[in-house]
């Protein structure tokens, strides 16, 4: 099945997390009916609209290298401090944050999103950045740790429109005050 980031009521009241009604996404259908989007993007909103969730599994490593952290659709901090696997809703405004600021930076690569144009726009943003140089150094060590063991880069391709989406989710959930259970 993967992990699905779940919409949940923050706090908790009782033992359990209440998963979000759908219809408080259900906003995100309209996205599908959209001229000339792609497919990718179609299917997460839709699926977004329906259940108040994200398939979340396509998206870990790309979130991951663009957050600087590991596990962060896996809220593996939070299961750590809390036992819960929750991204609370400041957590969520820092991943839609760090999402938005990606897919600002990536237009002027269009609308696919690969390996390549990823390093492109993560290279810019650290150029300008304090300590470039040490920064730089980093991202080239976490860029090769994603490749297999012939050097080969990982077979991303997403959509511009579809992590648009994606920061969508995280957004509504910060703005709302909503919590994500990674569940899976």
């Amino acid at each position: 099945m993967g992990l699905e980031n779940v919409a949940v009521h923050w706090p908790r009241t009782g033992r359990f997390y209440d998963p979000v009604a759908p219809a408080e996404f259900v906003d995100f259908g309209t996205v599908a009916d959209l001229p000339e989007v792609p497919a990718p993007t179609a299917t997460l909103a839709t699926h977004i609209a329906k259940t108040g969730t994200v398939p979340a599994t396509a998206y870990t490593e790309l979130v991951d290298l663009l957050l600087g952290l590991d596990g962060v659709l896996y809220a593996t901090e939070a299961a750590a401090e809390d036992e819960d696997p929750v991204i609370d809703p400041d957590g969520c405004a820092w991943i839609a944050g760090g999402l938005e600021r990606f897919t600002e930076g990536h237009r002027p690569h269009g609308e696919s999103v690969t390996f390549d144009t990823v390093g492109a726009v993560l290279r810019a943003a650290l150029a300008d950045g304090r300590l470039p140089e040490q920064q730089l150094r980093w991202l080239d060590s976490r860029l090769d740790a994603l490749r297999d063991d012939s050097g080969a880069a990982p077979h991303w391709r997403f959509f511009h429109s579809e992590l648009s989406v994606l920061a969508g989710f995280y957004r509504r959930c910060a703005d709302r005050g909503f919590a994500v259970y990674a569940n899976g």
